[in-house]
């Protein structure tokens, strides 16, 4: 069943309609739309740099990140993966604040401008503790409650703070849905064409592994782009742009920690164990959510299907077409604008 959303809500500036493509799964009040209407956008590539960036000391951080829009606009904060960077969001940022938003997108936890504040600190790249670094980041901003978007490492923080904090989480747009992690799942062995798909977690595993990944990392990061988005078109200089992130001083501890530990290789800091048996736990998020997925993802992900149950609140899915990968908010910046607009009016 499809419908056709016509919110009233912070709409574009225009009014010509782009017709996104999606697929509508039923909800505790029956399907959702699965079509949305944008206005008349900008061409992809018209915008290809940020205003200067900020730093602001929050938790254990010195936070790097870019703001756009009115300062007392409703807040979005847009939240990258890996082997991405704030650059993901360079198009949708521009979008949401003309729509009127106030919109933060942070450097995570090892990549660009973002440091550690004190060298005692563990590189710690846990779920439970990159969600932590944003919900400080809030705090220093003086931000109660905000939209939450995003994608792979992105889409999990914003699923742990909807689940854990949901009085902090407004509304969540989370491509590929539910990717809260949980470690005794993550060892039950897959088929074969399924572990081969995380191919770079075994590398990893590895002390040759990491030491490769630091040798190689812009390599190996244009390799995940190519793979996890087949049909993208990238050119070298919008990877390199991107690229200049992965420099930063702690990005490959936290990359490989990160890894290991989901995989049950690497302890995590017990100051955050209590927090991590409430998210093995899987619990439900019951903030208005909209899921997304590109239908040409080539990363590891899960049928939408799988996942419907963990939304409670209101909700809707969309499969965006036109050969779009895993880096979403990049390669289909107006549809995963305009999800975050839509899930705001929910």
């Amino acid at each position: 069943m499809t419908d056709e959303i016509n919110h009233d809500r912070r709409r574009f500036f225009g009014t010509a309609a782009l017709t996104l493509a999606a697929a509508g799964l039923a909800g505790s009040a029956g399907a959702l739309a699965s079509t949305a209407k944008a206005a008349t956008l900008p061409t992809p590539g018209a915008n290809t740099t940020f205003a200067a960036l900020k730093q602001i000391k929050a938790g254990v951080l010195d936070i790097g990140y870019a703001e756009a829009g009115p300062a007392d606009g409703p807040p979005v904060i847009l939240l990258h993966g890996w082997p991405y960077d704030i650059y993901a969001f360079v198009e949708v940022a521009p979008l949401l604040a003309s729509a009127g938003y106030r919109v933060i997108v942070p450097y995570l936890r090892g990549y660009g401008t973002t440091r550690f504040l004190s060298a005692e600190t563990m590189r710690n790249g846990q779920q439970s503790v990159v969600a932590q670094d944003i919900v400080a980041l809030m705090d220093v901003l003086g931000i109660p409650k905000a939209i939450l978007a995003g994608f792979d490492w992105g889409a999990r923080c914003a699923c742990i703070i909807a689940a854990l904090w949901p009085e902090r989480a407004k509304a969540l747009v989370s491509v590929s849905g539910y990717l809260v992690s949980n470690i005794k799942t993550g060892k039950v062995p897959l088929p074969p064409s399924a572990e081969h798909d995380w191919w770079y977690q075994f590398y990893f595993a590895t002390e040759r592994g990491a030491a490769g990944y630091d040798k190689y990392r812009h390599d190996f990061a244009k390799l995940i782009w190519q793979t996890a988005s087949p049909k993208w078109n990238f050119d070298d200089t919008t990877f390199d742009r991107s690229a200049a992130a992965f420099d930063n001083p702690d990005h490959v501890a936290i990359v490989i920690h990160n890894y290991r530990w989901r995989g049950g290789l690497a302890a995590g800091d017990p100051q955050y164990n209590e927090l991590e048996n409430r998210l093995a736990a899987g619990p439900i998020i019951g903030v208005p959510t909209i899921t997304l997925e590109g239908d040409a993802n080539g990363a590891p992900h899960l049928n939408p299907k799988a996942y419907r149950n963990k939304f409670s609140g209101k909700y809707e899915h969309r499969t965006i077409a036109g050969g779009i990968g895993h880096n979403l908010p990049q390669e289909a910046p107006q549809a995963f604008a305009q999800a975050v607009i839509d899930v705001d009016s929910y």
